[in-house]
């Protein structure tokens, strides 16, 4: 529940390490600057996935970088605001070390919140809504212990690196699809939560993944809410205790 004055903040598909260095530095000041611009009115924060382009703790490794935003995020945490960090499918091999060394709540599925007496289903969004099949059946062998095992001896050097050149071809081949809105009856996470609506109502559902900021409605009293990405545009929720909002971050 939000308390007066408080919000609650949502934010998806930052990407960092995408395209390159240079780029990814420049966007991850910005996400910097974002959470230090509400850090002092936010009650809670959700970061709903793919906050790297690539992400594998080894048992004694983690990618190089990023240490800006991991910074700034220990130290909302410290500060007593809870922050929810969401496994996407770009950095869906994320383990201890967020919580440890950070502090945050990690989620590994879509979760049921009540704010202000309104129903929120939050998640990132992938393997949700009919087909998709290939993803979903990648997503199991990406999921599956002793995949991850074998991963984790290959050398960092060697195993990161053929992941970025993996993630860059995926993102080169959902790049259309990603830049327009395909009509209710062909967006996945339209279908998905019209079908959950047959079983529970919920007000708002919040998810990242599709990189379009969407507000749909998908039922009388419901909406959908896609946060977008920070490549292009830079966008986050907030929730006020009365409406949901979709903001572009312009600082």
């Amino acid at each position: 529940m939000t308390t007066e004055n408080k919000h609650i903040y949502f934010a998806s598909d930052f990407h960092l390490g995408a395209p390159n260095y240079e780029e990814s530095r420049i966007r991850e000041d910005r996400i910097v600057r974002w959470l230090a611009s509400i850090q002092a009115s936010a009650s809670e924060i959700y970061l709903v996935g793919d906050l790297f382009d690539f992400w594998f703790e080894y048992k004694k490794a983690i990618p190089k970088g990023f240490v800006r935003l991991q910074g700034k995020i220990a130290e909302i945490c410290d500060s007593g605001i809870a922050v929810h960090v969401f496994i996407g499918n770009h950095d869906m091999w994320m383990f201890d070390y967020l919580p440890q060394e950070l502090g945050v709540t990690m989620h590994r599925e879509p979760i049921s919140k009540t704010f202000d007496g309104k129903q929120f289903l939050i998640g990132h969004g992938d393997g949700l809504g009919p087909g998709d099949h290939g993803y979903k059946f990648i997503k199991k062998v990406f999921t599956n212990p002793i995949c991850q095992w074998l991963f984790a001896r290959l050398h960092p050097n060697l195993g990161i690196g053929l992941a970025n050149y993996w993630s860059g071809l995926s993102r080169k081949a959902n790049r259309g699809e990603e830049e327009k809105y395909l009509g209710d009856d062909n967006e996945f996470l339209v279908q998905y939560c019209k079908n959950h609506l047959t079983k529970e109502h919920v007000d708002y559902f919040i998810f990242g993944h599709r990189h379009l900021p969407l507000n749909v409605k998908v039922g009388e009293s419901s909406s959908y809410i896609n946060l977008g990405e920070w490549i292009n545009y830079n966008t986050f929720g907030i929730w006020n205790g009365e409406e949901m909002k979709l903001v572009e971050f312009q600082g």
